[in-house]
């Protein structure tokens, strides 16, 4: 427990020393939040707010990470082994994020990358943590199911594309969740401690590993990101943050327990989906505007009060998740 304090404090202070180093670079290389003027309108103020942020948790994630590796390659070789798929799913999804914001904030293209390329990008990534998971670790395809608390083992032709499902649908509803000061942030520093825990109870060094270097991180980050925000993360963090809540719970194979511990961005991405839906049909809305955090912000709640009762839900429901495992 010692050493996962260790590493903890460690990322918590890389990533506020990053944070108070790469906020007023990118202030001043104006990389700044572009509000649509179909959002809220208490979120024009926001404007020009550094955004990209997600960049601070990459780097703590790859220094941190290659300090552990080469720690444990010392005489745990193969949990160092181990610890590179985890951070590579990781920083792989954050790249795509990067790219994308970076075509639209630094060259200026507003479109960014294109839907295909983006799914494209994140197609590859998944595919190749999945087969890395199965055919060079050897870890199986076996699928944890909660409450009944049994495995089932699928076949390899249908655990690939469930486990690409699995994290294209995560990536989504985080980024999805990413729409006000601190609330992608909270929620899902939640659910990666609730990951993390579970790797400690069942002895999985490699993924506590990692979980406490992106607790750490997140923590760290979310010091400027709260409520009024100093950065944002953009799709360089939300991406990454899905990404490695995806392949943690694949590596501890227990991506169904994502319906119960990750209720908030699914929350999220159903109101979307309802809008979307029955707008097409009839013409009307159901919400005030979705993501579901918008209609609390139309309907009068404040965003902290909003991070506030989402990040309680989330804790909440891990709770749940912890005593079902």
């Amino acid at each position: 427990m010692q050493y996962q304090n260790k590493i903890l404090l460690l990322s918590f202070l890389a990533s506020v020393i990053l944070s108070l180093i790469i906020v007023p670079i990118l202030r001043k290389l104006k990389v700044g939040q572009i509000e649509r003027e179909e959002g809220p309108q208490s979120h024009l103020k926001k404007q020009g707010t550094p955004t990209m942020g997600g960049i601070i948790m990459i780097l703590v994630l790859i220094a941190v990470g290659g300090f552990l590796y080469m720690d444990f390659a010392k005489d745990q070789p193969k949990i160092a082994n181990a610890i590179l798929p985890l951070i590579g799913v990781s920083v792989g999804f954050g790249l795509i994020g990067f790219i994308d914001d970076f075509k639209k904030l630094i060259l200026k293209n507003t479109k960014g990358l294109s839907p295909r390329a983006k799914m494209l990008g994140l197609l590859v990534v998944s595919v190749a943590y999945t087969i890395v998971l199965v055919k060079v670790l050897n870890m199986g395809t076996q699928i944890y199911i909660p409450f009944i608390k049994e495995y089932l083992i699928l076949p390899i032709w249908l655990y690939i594309p469930f486990a690409v499902l699995v994290m294209l649908a995560t990536t989504n509803a985080i980024n999805l969740t990413d729409g006000i000061d601190g609330l992608s942030t909270s929620v899902t520093t939640i659910i990666i401690t609730c990951l993390t825990v579970i790797s400690i109870l069942l002895g999985i060094k490699e993924v506590t590993a990692v979980g406490t270097i992106l607790i750490g991180a997140c923590l760290g980050f979310l010091l400027f990101n709260l409520n009024p925000a100093k950065v944002m993360m953009g799709d360089t963090g939300s991406l990454m943050l899905g990404g490695a809540i995806a392949g943690i719970a694949l590596y501890l194979k227990m991506p169904l327990l994502l319906l119960i511990i990750a209720i908030i961005p699914i929350i999220e991405t159903v109101s979307v989906m309802i809008q979307v839906a029955y707008f097409k049909k009839t013409g009307n809305r159901v919400f005030k505007m979705t993501p579901i955090h918008h209609h609390f912000e139309l309907s009068g709640w404040k965003e902290n009060k909003i991070v506030s009762v989402f990040s309680i839900i989330t804790l909440l429901f891990c709770i749940i998740g912890l005593c079902i495992i």
